[in-house]
């Protein structure tokens, strides 16, 4: 991916001792979702978030062992995610997800349009997993990504290269276990 039209943003891989700054974007893009559950104290919700990112990690790590997990940078800080699979006819966008500050600047989107760019140029399609009720997914739209299917409570959203036809290996969407994936 190329930066460029973006100064003081980059991307760099993560590191085990980012996991700690992982969590913390994971719990973050959650926050919304915790709120609803007020029989909850602070104490079990933090529990349930490290348990839920750990095997969200674990689950990447194992099923998409040769994925780009980034951390995105602005200005030197880590302020987020970038999980990217690149497979024979697709580019998947696993996660993508800033931390509260750092939304609503143009970062999220900058990236995805870089993403655009590198599947229009290889001719993939790029795939990407979404709650319905996600606020990510207005953006996702407005990019051009279209709604092609449902696995639970995920809506699979593809964008696709003007003139290319995608071709799907047979076992393409996996089993449910395999589309825990999700972009934040």
């Amino acid at each position: 991916m190329t930066l460029d039209a973006m100064p003081g943003i980059g991307l760099r891989p993560f590191q085990d001792d980012d996991l700690p700054f992982l969590q913390r974007v994971y719990a973050e893009a959650r926050a919304d979702e915790m709120a609803m559950i007020p029989d909850w104290d602070q104490a079990q919700k933090d529990h349930f978030l490290s348990w839920q990112f750990c095997a969200q990690h674990d689950h990447y790590l194992k099923h998409y062992p040769d994925a780009s997990y980034q951390l995105i940078v602005k200005d030197g800080e880590d302020v987020g995610r970038l999980y990217v699979a690149r497979m024979h006819n697709e580019i998947r966008l696993m996660d993508i997800a800033l931390l509260t500050e750092f939304r609503g600047h143009g970062i999220g989107g900058r990236l995805i349009q870089e993403l655009l760019a590198e599947a229009d140029r290889v001719r993939k399609f790029i795939s990407l997993h979404v709650e319905e009720q996600n606020p990510a997914k207005r953006l996702y739209e407005r990019l051009g990504f279209k709604v092609a299917g449902e696995v639970g409570v995920y809506q699979l959203m593809h964008w696709i290269p003007e003139g290319l036809t995608p071709v799907y290996p047979p076992d393409w969407q996996g089993t449910p276990a395999d589309q825990v994936n999700t972009a934040s």
